[in-house]
Order: structure tokens, then sequence, then C-alpha cells
């Protein structure tokens, strides 16, 4: 499939998917005209990428995990190193450590919100 047709299916932008294949996070074969072509797999690829992402890792790292992963199902495989567990283990107390602080802000939130709900209570 061609880089829009990937881009439509995945939601993700054709800047993004070539911005991919520059960090080695996604390949694409050339055709003859200079276009690129993507397999089926490459559909799943870009969403594992995404949510990668979106958990915060970065595309080096990204880069490193990716081989790790078996396509077809997204689970580990023999090319898991100590070196990458241990850096992805500082990776998941990193995202700890924000969902920390985010429920401490919703919790302070929530005070002032019924802080506010009693003084307009109390004014009625």
């Amino acid at each position: 499939m061609r880089i829009g047709e990937l881009a439509r299916r995945t939601g993700v932008s054709e800047r993004s998917l070539r911005y991919y294949e520059q960090q080695g996070l996604l390949d694409a074969e050339r055709t003859p005209g200079g276009h690129r072509e993507f397999g089926e797999a490459a559909v799943d690829r870009v969403v594992r990428i995404q949510v990668l992402f979106a958990a915060g890792l970065n595309s080096a790292t990204i880069h490193d995990v990716l081989p790790c992963m078996s396509d077809h199902d997204g689970g580990p495989n023999e090319r898991t190193t100590h070196t990458l567990a241990r850096e992805l283990r500082a990776e998941r107390e990193r995202i700890d450590r924000q969902i920390a602080d985010l429920l401490r802000t919703r919790e302070i939130l929530d005070e002032v919100i019924e802080t506010a709900d009693v003084g307009t209570e109390a004014r009625r």
C-alpha cells in the first residue's frame, strides 16, 4: 500500500510516517518511480509505534524496543536484553511518577471544586 493509504488506515499523518521511516521505525520498499510501498504488517507496526509514543517513549527507545516485539501479537521475543529491560523499567517508573502527580493534581482540583460548591450553596 502507498503512504496515503497507510496514513488513512492508521490515522497517522504522511509526515509522521516519513519521520518513522527516517528514524528506522518503519520500512518501505520503493517502486521504480520512487514511491513508498508498505506491506500489510505496517498497519500494526504504526499502531504499535503510536502506542509507544503515547506512553512517553522517545524514537530512539522505540527503535530499540520494536525489534523485541513480535509483529503478530506485540509480545516480547528473545531479542529483549537486560539493558533494554532496565531502560524500560526506568521509563515505567517515570510514567508511574507522572500518574501519581496527576492523581495528586486531581485531588487538589476536587477539593477546590468541593469548596466552591459549598460556598455557592451557602450564598443561596
